[in-house]
């Protein structure tokens, strides 16, 4: 597991309403960030954890904001297989992948396309994920030239 100082940490925006019921689930804000380190994309959520390497990022854009239903705890969507790990009702960054990726269970069966996740700082965490991807797809691009 990588240290805090290995890479760029993003907290969750808890919002107050949603603080009480979350922490039944072992979600707090000392249980719960968003790390990007050299090579992977590392998020903790209370007890889950959803990795995936950064060549595996596709884009990422901010979005919200969502009724709390919506963003409340761990939640997949039936329409898209989309996993949200939600804290807050404002605002979210939604990651997109080239290949699926586990998270919302432990035996990792199901994989999820996307991950929508409400970090304090969505729109620093949104550009700098989209840096990433184009960064990284640049090369892909001029091989296949």
């Amino acid at each position: 597991m990588p240290s805090p100082t290995d890479g760029e940490r993003f907290e969750f925006a808890f919002d107050r309403r949603l603080r009480r019921p979350l922490s039944l689930l072992g979600i707090r804000p000392d249980t719960c960030h968003a790390l990007i380190t050299a090579t992977r994309l590392v998020v903790r959520f209370g007890p889950w954890t959803v990795r995936s390497p950064l060549e595996n990022i596709a884009g990422a854009e901010v979005t919200g904001p969502f009724p709390s239903w919506k963003v409340m705890g761990v939640r997949m969507s039936m329409a898209d297989r989309g996993l949200t790990l939600g804290t807050s009702t404002e605002q979210g960054v939604c990651v997109r992948f080239h290949r699926p990726v586990p998270g919302s269970e432990p035996t990792g069966l199901l994989r999820h396309p996307g991950l929508t996740l409400t970090l304090a700082d969505s729109p620093a965490a949104a550009r700098r994920l989209e840096e990433i991807a184009s960064a990284l797809s640049r090369p892909r691009r001029a091989a296949i030239r």
